[in-house]
């Protein structure tokens, strides 16, 4: 449908009738009249006629103009049909962990062997882009904990600088009670407001200085509720002197600890031994977490006062021209 925003504009469309009502009439030079019976004189008699008809062509093209450019004041905006707005009113923070263990090759995405960094991008990255509505931040920790992205509803540009994170961008170790603490700092108090952190890690605490258990209690103070999920496979097989031996990538991964983080703010514990289970885990969030609680509607709008404005602009044109022609010709006449 179209709408005018300034209705009260068309309260102008006589004001070029007004003024000539109004306003004294221009004052026009008297000739003498000479009687001469030539037949000339009746030869301009007959082209001032023709001239007087010639001018109510100009006279309509100023009444479209003015109309024309009446529209466009009032600001036509067609507006499109309701589009409805998914948001769910929810601040979510990733936490993942970039310290030297990341590195390690031990999950197949795509039928290639990749490392537990990689896989957690391709994955999270598709979480983020499903968290329609969501406020989505960014940290990464290893040593030391760094707000990478502040909560957003840019999608896309979460999941760019998640791509772009590579091992070893914060230090090798591991520093959980400080990704938790910057969390607690970067959230607000809002109580309207669900605030859920996802923290990633393959490791147990070995730096920082806040401890995780005590970082998650100022967490629950707060009402932010974690979920934990431990990353890494169970075994794998390395090639050594002593030939190909199994071996467990993920003997320092703390579970005991990151259960008691995600028991303490009423969230869950996840362990993700290959990127199926991974993927799983992020769906399973999607189902705790639900995305859409409530619908907003959003009407498109476009204006449309340049076209009624170049119309106006495009008969001011042809007048002009018209004028410029008459001019001509009485100088020749």
């Amino acid at each position: 449908m179209i709408q005018f925003e300034w209705l009260w504009a068309f309260a102008l469309l006589p004001l070029p009738l007004l003024l000539r009502l109004l306003l004294p009439a221009a004052k026009t030079q008297q000739e003498a009249a000479l009687n001469v019976p030539f037949i000339e004189d009746f030869q301009a008699v007959s082209s001032q006629s023709t001239s007087i008809s010639q001018q109510r062509w100009p006279l309509l093209l100023a009444i479209l103009a003015w109309c024309c450019l009446i529209i466009a004041a009032a600001r036509p905006q067609w507006i499109g049909d309701p589009i409805e707005l998914p948001t769910s009113g929810r601040d979510l923070m990733l936490a993942v962990d970039l310290s030297g263990s990341m590195d390690t090759a031990d999950f197949k995405l795509s039928g290639r062997v990749v490392n537990r960094l990689h896989a957690t991008q391709a994955i999270a990255g598709e979480f983020i882009e499903r968290r329609v509505g969501d406020r989505i931040g960014l940290i990464l920790f290893g040593e030391q904990a760094y707000l990478q992205t502040p909560l957003t509803f840019d999608r896309d540009t979460v999941r760019i600088l998640l791509y772009e994170a590579v091992i070893g961008l914060a230090g090798q170790a591991t520093a959980i009670g400080d990704a938790i603490g910057l969390m607690v700092k970067r959230l607000g108090d809002d109580e309207n407001v669900d605030q859920v952190m996802i923290l990633l890690t393959d490791g147990a605490n070995t730096a920082g200085e806040v401890a995780p258990i005590k970082a998650a209690e100022l967490a629950a103070e707060k009402g932010l509720k974690i979920y934990t999920i431990g990353i890494g496979a169970d075994e794998m097989i390395v090639q050594s002197l002593f030939g190909r031996q199994r071996v467990n990538p993920s003997a320092d991964l703390d579970e005991k600890t990151l259960s008691a983080i995600a028991e303490t703010t009423g969230g869950k514990y996840f362990r993700a031994r290959d990127a199926d289970e991974l993927m799983k885990i992020y769906d399973l969030i999607d189902q705790l977490e639900p995305i859409e609680q409530e619908q907003q509607l959003f009407r498109p709008m476009k204006a449309l006062y340049v076209y009624p404005l170049a119309a106006a602009l495009l008969l001011a044109a042809v007048l002009l021209l018209i004028q410029s022609l008459n001019g001509m010709r009485r100088q020749h006449g």
